[in-house]
C-alpha cells in the first residue's frame, strides 16, 4: 500500500468515484492511533472499538465539509475525544452513577488485565492516570503516549497552548504523587 499524505488522501476523496477507496485509506492510516487514543480513555477493548467505529462514521459523514483549517489527524482526534467523552458521560448517566464510580469500574477493568498486558509499573501508571480528571487525562495521554504537540492539542481540544501546558504539568505532578505514595 502506498503511503499517501493527508492532502493526497483528501484530493482522492474529493473524486466521487474514489471516495470509498480514499476513506478506507484514511481509516487504515489512522485506525490504530485513534483506537489507542480512545482505549486510554475508555479502557475496555469492546467499548473502545465501538467508540472508534462511531468516530469513523462521524468522520465519513463530515469529511465532505472538512475545510482543512486543521490537519486531518487533529480533526479525527477531536472527533475521537468527543466520542469517548460522550460515551463515558452516557455510561455515567445510563447507570445513574457518579463519575468517580465510572473511574472505579475502569480501574477494575484495567486491574483484571483481561485486555491489557502490562508490567507493574505500567499498571501503576495507568491507575494513576485514571485518578486524573477527564480533561487532564486526555491531555496527558495525548502528550505522553501520542506525543502530540501543544499546538495540535489546542486545535483538538479547543484550548490555548498555555492552558494545555499547565494542565499537562498538573497531571504529571498528580501522577508522580500517586506513584510515589503507593
Amino acid at each position: 500500500m502506498q503511503d499517501y499524505t493527508d492532502k493526497e488522501l483528501l484530493e482522492i476523496f474529493r473524486d466521487e468515484s474514489k471516495k470509498h477507496y480514499a476513506f478506507n485509506l484514511i481509516v487504515r492510516k489512522y485506525q490504530q492511533k485513534v483506537y489507542y487514543h480512545i482505549r486510554r480513555m475508555v479502557i475496555d477493548h469492546d467499548d473502545s472499538n465501538d467508540v472508534a467505529q462511531n468516530t469513523f462514521i462521524k468522520a465519513w459523514k463530515g469529511l465532505n465539509n472538512f475545510r482543512e483549517d486543521s490537519q486531518l489527524f487533529t480533526w479525527l482526534y477531536r472527533i475521537a475525544t468527543n466520542e469517548a467523552l460522550t460515551f463515558l458521560k452516557q455510561k455515567k448517566t445510563k447507570f445513574l452513577i457518579p463519575f468517580g464510580d465510572v473511574e472505579n469500574e475502569l480501574n477494575e477493568t484495567l486491574s483484571s488485565g483481561t485486555n491489557i498486558n502490562a508490567n507493574k509499573l505500567e499498571m501503576k501508571l495507568q491507575q494513576a492516570i485514571l485518578t486524573l480528571p477527564p480533561q487532564q487525562r486526555i491531555v496527558f495521554n495525548m502528550r505522553y503516549y501520542d506525543e502530540i504537540k501543544y499546538e495540535d492539542m489546542a486545535v483538538i481540544m479547543g484550548l490555548t497552548t498555555g492552558s494545555l501546558k499547565a494542565t499537562y504539568h498538573h497531571a504529571v505532578k498528580k501522577i508522580e504523587k500517586y506513584i510515589t505514595e503507593r
